[in-house]
């Protein structure tokens, strides 16, 4: 089909009820609109090289205009011309742009927990790796890449989880007409699948604590006297201490639900070594960053190895097990919200257990202080 596109009538036409639909722009030869039937506008151009056809993605509408793409179709035309092949970098095709549109579309209504676990697979290994690339140039080779890198870094469980996120995305791709190949189709398995069982023994721990330095060393400290999360201590401000208490709001929080940390003598203390520097507790003007240089002079220096920070989490659980608290007090102070806090238990037993958290984590900050003057 072809006829004479303006605004206006590139904002009013209507997608097909199936498959896609191609209006050629009249006056402009081999540039085209594509309407998907999921209502996806994206202009493509058309043209010839050594005789061979070929047919490139420009944008969507309307993150390019109208007016946008009849100039990279003026540009194809003068390359042409002159016996080259077209380069341009369009900005609405890059991954970030289109991955963070595919989240506001698609994956906004998530639990928030889902949506924290799919942000932070993006910041970590995702836009490191296609920040900057257009979205029809990541190939199947470039998911396998991505994936036997976490999988090598000894994190078989993630990369099967960034496998599922990547599926979803590039599906999500498909069905907006914004890729014509699924590059996660026939994509061999990863990892086995199996959940991490490191436990840091009394020992380690001990010579790990004391081996820490500086504001890293500072947050794995805290970390291993609370249980949290990384980026819970990581991100810590000031403002988020209550006294002896640690007060996180849903939008810190991996559930999406508030959550409070007790302080023990030992917590305490540590904290109050600390100089207020600014707003972050550990890094003053932002928050602790560059894990893997640290976690590697860390290791170095302690002489502990094969742990990934993580696994304090898992070590503080085993210790309060191993010191008698019961099953609910130790989910409760690692913020978990399933377990034997979901369901029917979650929605009606509103206790807050935070006399029981804060007894239980004073017992394992007396461990931990005993451990480290073993």
């Amino acid at each position: 089909m072809k006829r004479h596109l303006t605004d206006a009538s590139v904002q009013r036409i209507k997608p097909p009820t199936k498959g896609s639909l191609e209006i050629f722009d009249l006056g402009y030869p081999g540039l085209a609109l594509r309407i998907g039937h999921g209502g996806a506008k994206t202009f493509e151009v058309f043209y010839r090289i050594n005789g061979k056809l070929r047919r490139e993605t420009l944008g969507r509408w309307p993150a390019i205009s109208l007016a946008e793409a009849r100039m990279a179709w003026r540009k194809t035309r003068e390359a042409i011309a002159k016996g080259e092949a077209p380069r341009r970098e369009s900005p609405a095709m890059l991954f970030e742009h289109v991955v963070e549109e595919w989240i506001r579309r698609d994956q906004a209504k998530n639990k928030p927990s889902t949506l924290y676990q799919l942000t932070r697979t993006l910041e970590m290994d995702l836009l490191p790796a296609w920040r900057g690339k257009r979205i029809d140039e990541i190939g199947k080779r470039d998911v396998i890449a991505l994936l036997d890198s976490i999988n090598d870094r000894g994190a078989p469980v993630m990369a099967r989880r960034v496998k599922a996120h990547v599926r979803r995305f590039f599906h999500w791709c498909l069905e907006r007409d914004i890729l014509k190949i699924d590059p996660t189709a026939g994509l061999p398995r990863v990892g086995n699948g199996k959940s991490r069982d490191r436990v840091l023994t009394d020992s380690e721990l001990a010579r790990v604590l004391g081996a820490c330095q500086g504001p890293y060393g500072a947050v794995v400290r805290l970390l291993a006297l609370t249980g949290a999360r990384r980026e819970e201590i990581a991100k810590l401000k000031w403002s988020e201490i209550d006294g002896d208490t640690i007060k996180l709001e849903g939008s810190r929080t991996k559930t999406g639900a508030p959550h409070t940390i007790p302080l023990s003598s030992a917590a305490q203390a540590l904290l109050n070594s600390l100089p207020h520097l600014g707003d972050f507790v550990f890094n003053g003007v932002r928050p602790v960053s560059n894990w893997s240089h640290s976690k590697n002079e860390l290791d170095a220096a302690s002489g502990v190895t094969n742990w990934r920070i993580h696994d304090l989490r898992r070590t503080v659980a085993t210790g309060l097990q191993k010191l008698g608290v019961n099953l609910q007090t130790i989910e409760a102070v690692l913020g978990h919200t399933s377990g034997s806090r979901s369901g029917v238990v979650g929605v009606y037993q509103r206790h807050s257990f935070d006399s029981e958290k804060r007894a239980a984590l004073e017992a394992w900050g007396a461990h931990v202080t005993s451990a480290l003057h073993a």
